[in-house]
């Protein structure tokens, strides 16, 4: 069960379908595992699962096997979570949205404003996540999709927070998904366009801009004249102006992009940018996407973030004009060109994430030793 009562209509808010399959879950992992182990007649010796579902532990604890909780997404916003306790005494709740968080080790130049909702909010969704920071120090091995190098003082901190941290990320090119077909023929027409002179604009399958802000996208994507490729829904294309649809290449799905692509826009975002060695423009929405946009601007200077978190005509002109045009373009071209290569070598023969991947590898392979030191 997906924890939607028969009857009941979804509101159309994400976050509803995330509270009611939270609710449901623990009950239902347990029947699952039960029902698992009857009918292979084997043992659970290892529980590896999704850290967002913290009653893991307690299951794991129930059945004296390791826990080795998977942390999605960086080790910024690992941080931020795992000391909501100290931010909420230091700041309060009501804390000022434009003020740095000097005290947590790598965070300095992270704004209270750009912490993930959970951090402060009361909902449901929020204490979900609260409960996952706490309960994530029990963990025998977390891993993270992320690589060591990315946030040093970040991750030197939390290596002695948890009992074994583990960076071995970025996922998408430790295991690379297959090629998705170009049926649409976006390759071809890509390797035609000049090197960092195309925008790709994608927001995923959840995020959603609104009509003005598609508006807005779609006049300044004319006005600019900069080549580009859109992934846009079908619901949300009756937001483009009349004749948008004739005049400019827009489609849903352009498989593997090419070289050619100059600018990206959640974590996976972040990571498959840096992956291409693209800059960002960040338009962030919810959960970690502040704090990502924080760091691609502030911190890593590989990108910018939309000013006021929303697109507006002005707004986009000048960030295509910064990323493509400027000389602070270039420099942030060639900073996320280094950490592109900083990556590669992450993932290696001998990287930190390769070595911390078979050592992840080890562990969950080793039957029943929940001493894992």
């Amino acid at each position: 069960s997906n924890g939607v009562l028969e009857g009941h209509v979804l509101g159309g808010n994400p976050l509803e379908n995330i509270e009611l399959f939270i609710k449901a879950a623990p009950d239902n992992t347990r029947k699952a595992v039960a029902a698992a182990v009857a009918e292979t007649g084997k043992k659970v010796s290892c529980l590896v699962n999704d850290a967002f579902l913290w009653y893991a532990a307690d299951l794991a604890a129930e059945m004296e096997v390791p826990w080795v909780p998977c942390w999605l997404s960086g080790s910024n916003s690992l941080s931020a979570h795992f000391y909501t306790d100290l931010i909420r005494e230091t700041v309060g709740v009501e804390g000022s949205e434009d003020e740095l968080l000097k005290f947590i080790p790598g965070m300095s130049e992270v704004r209270i404003g750009d912490l993930p909702e959970g951090v402060f909010s009361q909902s449901l969704f929020s204490n979900i996540i609260y409960s996952a920071g706490l309960k994530l120090e029990q963990a025998d091995v977390l891993f993270i999709n992320c690589f060591e190098e990315l946030n040093p003082t970040i991750n030197t901190d939390l290596n002695s927070k948890f009992k074994q941290l583990l960076n071995v990320g970025p996922f998408n090119l430790i295991s690379p998904l297959p090629k998705i077909p170009d049926t649409n023929g976006c390759l071809p027409w890509l390797d035609r366009q000049k090197p960092s002179s195309v925008a790709y604009i994608g927001f995923g399958s959840v995020s959603m801009l609104s009509p003005d802000e598609i508006k807005a996208m779609a006049e300044v994507l004319e006005a600019s004249k900069v080549p580009f490729i859109w992934s846009i829904k079908k619901n949300l294309q009756e937001s483009l102006p009349n004749g948008f649809l004739n005049e400019n290449k827009i489609e849903w799905n352009c498989g593997e992009l090419g070289s050619a692509v100059g600018c990206f826009g959640g974590w996976n975002s972040v990571l498959e940018s840096i992956g291409c060695g693209v800059p960002m423009i960040c338009r962030p929405f919810f959960g970690d996407h502040n704090i990502n946009g924080r760091m691609v601007e502030d911190v890593w200077e590989i990108g910018v973030i939309e000013d006021g978190g929303i697109f507006t005509k002005t707004g986009l002109l000048r960030c295509l004009d910064l990323i493509l045009c400027q000389e602070k373009g270039k420099e942030i071209r060639e900073n996320v060109r280094n950490l592109k290569q900083v990556t590669e070598k992450a993932i290696g023969s001998g990287g930190s994430s390769m070595e911390n991947l078979k050592r992840l590898v080890d562990i969950v392979s080793r039957p029943n030793q929940k001493m894992l030191h």
